[in-house]
């Protein structure tokens, strides 16, 4: 008998300090460094948002947030996936680094796993893991979260996107109480190995690959998804590039580019949150989450359920 894996519960933190663009330490440097005209409005520049807060205490307010939205008693959280970019320190700091994770989060006794070195597809790589888990009888419901910040404040500001601090969670299980709720359909990815240096540009071919693989699995056309939840990255880029790889524009959700930025691996999650959260989901309708980066692509086909 198949498992029907169910996501629900999508949260997000953000850092609580909002600065605009403009205020960016060295945002004049970088704007000759990356040879950037000063055109806000072409890329997509707004603000971003800071935090005084560690990576832990993200995580634990999105988990938080997640378990509270899916209606989920903690004690019956099997397992929590950890995606972050970096995880500070090395193997001597790590395991205080857990506890105070899995223990703010009330979960003293589930399993937990990290990942990192997906780069900014870490949640998407963490919510295929938890989908095998749970279709495979595994475990029954995983909390995947995602949290990141920046190491140092010139940094806010790279060629392809401004960054932001935050978090972002989903729960994975074989049942979901929360609304709304979607259907795991399918998760793909695609590599290639000579261009996963961050050199490379992201590749539309990759993310042809991933549409292909979602289809030959689901059914679902590239087409017929109601929309792209995608990565936040700057305008002409993320339009070039998705566009390249099969999308109409107006299958691209870009509004959160220029009020949130490029929230690292969390991006495609917090879209989707907000989206449900403007009501602008229809049941039965299908929405990719996906993410590119250089020699790399992730996606997680989901479909959303109705309301009861």
């Amino acid at each position: 008998m198949t498992t029907t894996v169910l996501l629900s519960g999508a949260a997000y933190e953000l850092g609580e300090i909002e600065v605009a663009h403009d205020e960016l330490p060295r945002f004049a440097d970088r704007l000759r460094e990356h040879r950037m005209p000063d055109m806000p409005a072409l890329w997509g520049w707004g603000s971003v948002r800071r935090t005084n807060r560690s990576v832990a205490a993200l995580a634990v307010a999105s988990g938080r947030a997640t378990l509270a939205a899916a209606g989920a008693d903690p004690a019956g959280v099997d397992a929590v996936l950890l995606c972050c970019t970096r995880f500070e320190g090395g193997p001597e700091t790590h395991g205080g680094f857990v506890a105070e994770v899995m223990d703010g989060l009330g979960l003293p006794s589930a399993a937990c796993t990290g990942i990192t070195l997906n780069r900014c597809t870490n949640l998407l790589a963490g919510i295929d893991l938890a989908t095998a888990w749970v279709a495979a009888r595994r475990y029954r419901r995983v909390l995947v979260v995602t949290a990141d910040r920046v190491a140092a404040e010139e940094d806010r500001f790279e060629q392809f996107a401004l960054f932001s601090d935050g978090a972002a969670s989903c729960l994975v299980a074989d049942a979901a109480s929360g609304e709304p709720a979607f259907e795991v359909l399918g998760c793909a990815s695609a590599q290639h190995n000579a261009q996963l240096d961050w050199s490379h540009e992201i590749s539309p071919e990759l993310s042809r690959q991933v549409n292909d693989e979602l289809a030959k699995v689901t059914g679902v056309a590239t087409g017929d998804l109601a929309a792209l939840l995608p990565a936040n990255l700057f305008l002409p880029l993320l339009s070039m590039k998705e566009r390249q790889g099969g999308f109409t524009a107006a299958q691209l959700d870009t509004g959160n580019i220029a009020r949130l930025g490029h929230c690292f691996a969390a991006d495609p999650l917090i879209n989707l949150a907000d989206r449900a959260g403007r009501g602008d989901l229809a049941a039965g309708s299908t929405y990719l989450l996906a993410v590119s980066v250089p020699g790399a692509r992730h996606g997680v086909l989901l479909r959303a359920r109705p309301t009861s």
